[in-house]
């Protein structure tokens, strides 16, 4: 299917092909429609599946098509991050580009200047809004906001915006809204509280799901099982094993971030660390260097799990086991996407290996586990439901390197 087919503005035609945008994505083909048709949605999609497109192409039209103020805020895109409002409205300047739709992004971390820019765009109006809770709560709180004409509603990865705490800050965002307006709200799982939310804030939606909960089939999936001192010795293994052009490597803490990102600088890796510890000017020049292949290896927290439009990345590696399945999706999903080819490998100490069977009984499969050299000493058995309460076998490891400090 075409965009064509959609029957959409001219204009906004145009865009898409500057984009590069030929055929639609099933997300999209599921999407469009229904809100072009101005009803509510509740739509089940993750990262990667074309879901951005899927709803500022409907709304880029409506604007232009469909007569309003444009000394009002008309559309209002909630997102969990500035990375992702960042990328969004990125994508959205893109697609407009032959328009006259006007859009800003609004988010936390910057300077006084771009806060006074953020004001004035939301005092004096401006056609769409790609923003974080906490920063839009604080212009709301100076009550200069301009909201009357909005008419366009959009929440994208409630279930991430739910989990880092948000629900508050949403709901109060939404009391400040007219109660006429369209809402879709998208969502990469559907666990209960989001249905709850969706019932306060969606009007009789259609509720479409295209969420791709296994990985592709074309991501090489292996998993090491280690003692946890083992870990930083084997990815600089793993790393040296082959000259890989872009490599992902997440962690569920900073800490381990930082430390990963110290040892592997010593061992004279390029290499560089995302965490939201960084400014965020620090941030945008971290991911821009590893987007022009600056930077070889990015060691990263969750932030970038989600929400990051970075292509060809040829090797993902879970330094620890991420908290559930749907996120040992997002992280891998970061490789192999485009229709290429991609590796990840998980690292699971003792600790983590209950968690790991989960996400296997997610997958519907056991991850291949890959044999660890022998240079590295012994490991662990994998065997999650019946391994002794405090790692028995432990007192046979001998390790033939040196420890990493502790964090």
């Amino acid at each position: 299917m075409t965009f064509k087919d959609f029957k959409l503005d001219e204009r906004l035609l145009e865009g898409i092909k500057a984009m590069g945008y030929e055929n639609a994505t099933p997300v999209q083909e599921q999407v469009i429609p229904p809100i072009l048709a101005g009803k509510d949605i509740i739509a089940s999609a993750q990262t990667g599946t074309g879901k951005t497109a899927a709803f500022l192409l409907p709304l880029i039209h409506k604007l232009i098509t469909i007569p309003h103020d444009h000394h009002q805020i008309n559309a209002m895109i909630i997102v969990p991050t500035r990375e992702l409002a960042i990328q969004i409205a990125q994508a959205m300047e893109g697609l407009s580009y032959f328009t006259s739709v006007s859009s800003i992004p609004v988010y936390g971390g910057g300077d006084g200047a771009l806060f006074t820019a953020e004001k004035k765009a939301l005092s004096t109006g401006v056609d769409v809004v790609v923003c974080t809770p906490g920063r839009m709560i604080a212009h709301l709180n100076m009550g200069y906001v301009k909201l009357d004409g909005l008419r366009y509603l959009i929440l994208d990865e409630a279930d991430r915006m739910l989990d880092m705490g948000f629900k508050d800050d949403i709901m109060r965002i939404i009391s400040y809204l007219p109660k006429k307006r369209q809402n879709l709200l998208f969502s990469a799982t559907m666990p209960h509280k989001i249905r709850e939310m969706a019932r306060t804030i969606l009007h009789q939606p259609e509720e479409i799901n295209i969420a791709v909960s296994k990985p592709p089939e074309q991501i090489k999936q292996e998993a090491f099982v280690v003692y946890e001192p083992q870990k930083i010795p084997l990815i600089k293994h793993v790393l040296n094993m082959k000259d890989f052009g872009s490599v992902i490597i997440f962690c569920s803490r900073k800490q381990n971030v930082k430390q990963l990102t110290r040892d592997l600088k010593q061992a004279k890796f390029s290499v560089a660390e995302m965490h939201s510890d960084l400014e965020q000017d620090e941030r945008e020049q971290v991911l821009l260097d590893f987007k022009n292949r600056k930077i070889k290896v990015l060691v990263a927290t969750d932030i970038l799990s989600r929400g990051i439009d970075v292509e060809d990345i040829d090797l993902v590696i879970n330094y620890d086991v991420p908290n559930d399945g749907e996120d040992y999706v997002h992280r891998i999903g970061r490789t192999a996407r485009a229709a290429s080819t991609g590796t990840a490998f998980t690292f699971i100490s003792e600790a983590e290996q209950n968690k790991f069977a989960a996400i296997e009984q997610l997958l519907g499969h056991a991850v291949t586990k890959a044999q660890v050299p022998e240079i590295f000493g012994s490991t662990p058995e994998y065997a999650p439901r019946t391994r002794r309460q405090g790692g028995g076998g432990k007192r046979n490891y001998k390790p033939h390197y040196q420890k990493r400090r502790s964090n």
